[in-house]
């Protein structure tokens, strides 16, 4: 089992955070949804792959924090996404840092000013 089922990254701004991680990551949000008076899009999502579901979530209890937990999103080439978050105005938190293996971590700041890991396999 994993533990992980579903996370929720705090925004202000919706469309602007949709438009953050569609430049830098390439996402194809669906139609936003309204759950119990908060706006969410919904990272895509298979079942029975490996990972949790996840959303971007706007309303009055979801806050930004550079401070809270940190998602690591995988992605397949760590310089191109530092590369796009940077034309996206992003700010570099944790450099490019090898994880052994042949893998790399860094963090980034998103539009909404949480702290983002990204991580090759």
């Amino acid at each position: 089992m994993n533990w992980i089922a579903h996370v929720e990254i705090p925004v202000a701004d919706l469309e602007r955070a949709m438009r953050f991680y569609s430049a830098v990551f390439g996402v194809a949000f669906g139609e936003i949804v309204t759950i119990h008076g908060n706006r969410m899009a919904y990272f895509p999502f298979e079942q029975g792959k490996d990972g949790a579901s996840g959303a971007l979530a706007e309303g009055e209890i979801y806050v930004p924090t550079i401070n809270g937990a940190v998602i690591y999103l995988s992605v397949g080439d760590i310089d191109d996404v530092l590369a796009r978050a940077g034309e996206q105005g992003s700010e570099l938190l944790f450099p490019k840092t090898p994880i052994g293996g042949g893998a790399f971590v860094a963090e980034i700041a998103d539009s909404e000013g949480n702290r983002i890991a990204i991580q090759t396999a």
